[in-house]
């Protein structure tokens, strides 16, 4: 008993050593993070090489998820690595995060603002996964590469292969991104279409329970007399219509956008780029507190000033990109038709609402 008793208090100062640097190493990555969100770009007098930006990147990814290989595979299955093994490995890792990230502030704001937004945030991953990785092992130093220890490094591997398919100039960016935003407004659309139309805004989320009662739907409108919390009344249904309308010119409004970025953009027109992408960010966020606004019990009030809200950041948006390079004329037709479009779902909206001012 004496002999089985002594083997585990002979391992302890080996293990110790080698998870308090792991533990540490975690921790210098987590306090590199905040610094990163808002790092600025390093000044230089270096004429700026897009090619040797880009291959740099590249490198320093690929030898962080090598990195990320050679720890999982060491730590994932016992006996765990000396103490001098490990302050190797994670000096190594901390030089490849460093260097990904000095590579990052090496790109000029004179690229576009949401450029280096894309990369920044490829940046966070690449350092955020690695951190995530270091703390599972810690906590699980002898696991099989089958279970958690991989998962995270996967994450690090997926972080990394991120970052050859980052758009290359701030036009592709700029077009990234109002995608995106033309997507989240069309699934948001969508949604409330299909709530709509079915008459259920909470499309069957209600307690089953309340299934015996489908048969009364056609009491006041829509839905069972008990829950009229749950449905709109016949007020409501007349301020969807144009509610509906609005997110629609939404929707219409960014995709003429996009087009004319892909068609007239100039990649040297970064300021400009920016400015659109800026505006047009707010439109998706803007569309979702409208949705979210327009479920029962609806508060005309609030749609109110939601609606407002939206159809000033769509006339925004529309007039940054009317004085824009991408809009060549700025009296093409497209601009003022789908200003009257919105201009007509708010007054519809404010004719609908004037009760609930008093008016």
């Amino acid at each position: 008993m004496a002999s089985a008793t002594a083997a585990p208090a002979a391992a302890a100062p080996d293990l110790a050593p080698t998870l308090e640097q792991l533990r540490l190493l975690a921790g210098e990555l987590r306090l590199l993070l905040p610094g990163l969100r808002v790092g600025e770009a390093q000044e230089t007098t270096k004429e700026f090489n897009r090619e040797t930006f880009w291959r740099r990147l590249n490198e320093v990814a690929m030898q962080v998820s090598r990195e990320a290989l050679t720890l999982t595979t060491i730590f994932s299955r016992p006996p765990l690595p000396s103490p001098q093994e490990t302050q190797s490995l994670c000096e190594r890792i901390h030089v490849a995060i460093k260097g990904t990230i000095a590579v990052y502030y090496s790109l000029p704001k004179g690229q576009g603002i949401t450029l280096r937004k894309l990369v920044r945030n490829a940046t966070l991953d690449i350092v955020d996964s690695m951190a995530q990785l270091v703390e599972v092992l810690v906590n699980t130093p002898t696991q099989s590469p089958e279970n958690t220890d991989l998962i995270s490094c996967n994450s690090v591997f997926i972080a990394c292969e991120h970052v050859p398919r980052i758009p290359r100039d701030n036009k592709a960016a700029a077009l990234l991104m109002l995608t995106k935003s033309v997507d989240f407004v069309k699934d948001a659309y969508e949604e409330m279409e299909q709530a709509v139309e079915e008459r259920d805004p909470y499309s069957g989320l209600l307690n089953d329970t309340e299934e015996d009662n489908s048969d009364n739907q056609g009491n006041g409108g829509l839905g069972s007399p008990n829950n009229q919390d749950a449905y709109w009344s016949q007020e409501d249904q007349e301020l969807l219509t144009p509610c509906l309308a609005l997110v629609r010119a939404s929707k219409a409004c960014l995709k003429k956008i996009r087009v004319s970025v892909a068609e007239n953009g100039k990649k040297d027109q970064v300021a400009q780029l920016d400015d659109i992408v800026d505006i047009s960010d707010e439109i998706s966020p803007s569309v979702d507190d409208l949705a979210l606004s327009i479920y029962p019990p609806m508060c005309h009030l609030t749609v109110r000033m939601n609606s407002a809200k939206l159809a000033s950041v769509l006339k925004k948006a529309l007039e940054i990109t009317k004085a824009s390079h991408v809009t060549p004329q700025p009296e093409d037709s497209w601009i003022p038709l789908l200003t009257h479009a919105v201009d007509d779902c708010m007054n519809r909206i404010k004719e609908l609402t004037q009760n609930v001012l008093g008016l």
